[in-house]
């Protein structure tokens, strides 16, 4: 049982770290859309770099959610 625990918790902090991931993709591009007229090259730049990075990043967080999913339904 405290495996059954342990994957739980895991699955718990994955979840809260991709919802946070997901706000911060989200506002960075609506800044873009909203100001990338008045901004800096380089500043927007860096924004689309920054939305491509966190995009990648959730798609990675949610393959391991979904591979802990599978472990919990093992047990």
């Amino acid at each position: 049982m405290p495996e059954l625990d342990r994957l739980k918790e895991q699955l718990a902090y994955l979840k809260f770290w991709q919802g946070i991931m997901v706000v911060t993709d989200i506002s960075l591009l609506g800044w873009l859309v909203s100001t990338a007229d008045g901004a800096r090259a380089l500043t927007v730049v860096l924004a689309i770099i920054g939305v491509v990075a966190l995009t990648f990043g959730i798609v990675v967080l949610h393959r391991q959610i979904e591979r802990r999913i599978d472990e919990i339904g093992r047990l």
